[in-house]
């Protein structure tokens, strides 16, 4: 019981003190430490037995085995995004991007946009970066309340294109090594449920802004509002180029050197939007140590989300959970999805919480002969779902410290899109994969 306490009330402690801007690497130990101390964790691995757990040793162990295991993607992904930041490249795609669609279609711009460049790989914060000056220009130009700017730009990043078949988000990587299956698991599933969450969310963004707009909300400027500065822009076919090579090489070395493919797919990206736009770039060793700079931040935050993961899961609480969720009663999958959709929820971390689900969930539910490519895909889509809680990292960060906004005015757009709509998109793929269609 004091173990289920302790669950419990160190999420809610996460929760509480992320949303009050306490730094991730502070606030996770922290309610880490909470964990443990209900659950009778020993405080150091000195104090326990051979095998058994420990706060620090559990913690740490969760931490550096995610570095260890993603730390190039994180940095080259990083690093990839600046050069193209730098370069004027992902601008470049951005204002094309614009121009197709006009002003009218403002928040569908925002969204196209930032799909673009994520499924293009670059990392979803600088996207976030990247697009919101646009974003709060073609908002003020619709007069359009600016609270739904987050809610824009995380649908278009981290729904329909950060978990589907083919991304080169690490959230559609992660499963490989466990699974033994591609990037491109369940590719069909994929492509009707990234259409279904396109249209659903598009939607019910388009009628929660029209709603509010109807009772009479504006735009609202700010003093420290970016300013739009005039400066020479690469080709926006050019600007491309990286992100297609980014795809291309991930698909042509995924099947021989699997979630290594990455490293090359990034590396790729990284030298040919210099090669391209490389005098549009002031220099690219300056680009690269800025993006360093913002990987291992990325990457820190990410880790301490699973060193809370890790001390949670060596609680016997957490064990009668996962249990519990993998013994649902029906289809497999449905337990599948359960088990990692809580995992994150607990964590705050898509990637982080299929690091810690993967390991237990995926040898239990091979062996009742599921479907890897099936288990892959749902586990992906179940991954964006509750990672976009008020304490997960991406979200804290799109809110308020890009857009500038608080939890309690942006935040209910942010779920309705990137929680509910995902939560939808995987009850949809469970239905098709029960019925044969990508199997």
């Amino acid at each position: 019981m004091l173990s289920m306490i302790g669950l419990l009330g160190g999420i809610t402690l996460l929760i509480i003190l992320t949303m009050r801007g306490m730094n991730l690497l502070v606030a996770a130990p922290l309610s880490a430490l909470f964990v443990a101390v209900f659950s009778g964790l020993p405080m150091f691995p000195e104090l326990a037995g051979e095998t058994e757990a420990s706060f620090v040793g559990d913690y740490m162990d969760g931490f550096s085995g995610f570095v260890a295991n993603w730390f190039l993607m994180f940095l080259l992904g990083s690093i990839f995004g600046k050069v193209m930041d730098d370069s004027g490249s992902a601008l470049s795609v951005s204002k094309w991007v614009v121009g197709r669609f006009g002003l009218k279609y403002a928040v569908l711009t925002v969204v196209a946009a930032c799909a673009i460049l994520t499924y293009g790989g670059v990392s979803l914060f600088i996207v976030g970066f990247t697009v919101f000056p646009i974003a709060l220009s073609l908002f003020k130009q619709a007069n359009l309340p600016r609270r739904f700017i987050p809610a824009a730009l995380a649908f278009g990043s981290v729904t329909f294109t950060m978990t589907s078949a083919g991304s080169p988000e690490i959230q559609n990587w992660i499963p490989i090594p466990h699974l033994g299956t591609s990037p491109y698991a369940g590719w069909e599933v994929s492509l009707i449920v990234a259409i279904f969450m396109m249209i659903t969310g598009y939607v019910w963004l388009k009628w929660i802004i029209n709603r509010a707009v109807n009772k009479g909300e504006q735009f609202d400027e700010r003093n420290g509002d970016p300013v739009e500065t005039e400066r020479e822009l690469p080709n926006p076919l050019l600007s491309g180029l990286p992100l297609l090579a980014v795809l291309v090489t991930a698909f042509i070395f995924h099947d021989t050197l699997g979630t290594s493919a990455l490293i090359i797919a990034l590396s790729s990206g990284v030298f040919t939007a210099w090669l391209v736009n490389r005098r549009y770039l002031e220099n690219v060793w300056t680009s690269a140590s800025n993006g360093t700079t913002g990987g291992l931040l990325a990457i820190a935050n990410t880790s301490a989300v699973v060193g809370f993961g890790t001390v949670a899961e060596a609680t016997p609480a957490f064990d009668n959970a996962v249990q519990a969720m993998t013994n649902v009663p029906g289809d497999p999958l449905v337990g599948a999805a359960i088990a990692v959709t809580v995992i994150v929820g607990l964590t705050g971390s898509a990637s982080g919480g299929q690091e810690i689900a993967l390991p237990n969930l995926a040898p239990e539910y091979l062996e009742q002969g599921v479907d890897p490519e099936a288990l892959h895909r749902v586990t992906a889509l179940s991954s964006g779902a509750l990672d976009s809680l008020p304490h997960g990292g991406y979200t804290v960060t799109t809110i308020r410290v890009i857009c500038g906004e608080t939890h309690k005015s942006a935040y209910p757009a942010v779920f309705a899109v990137t929680v509910v709509v995902p939560l939808l998109g995987v009850i949809l793929s469970i239905a098709l994969f029960s019925l044969g269609i990508g199997i």
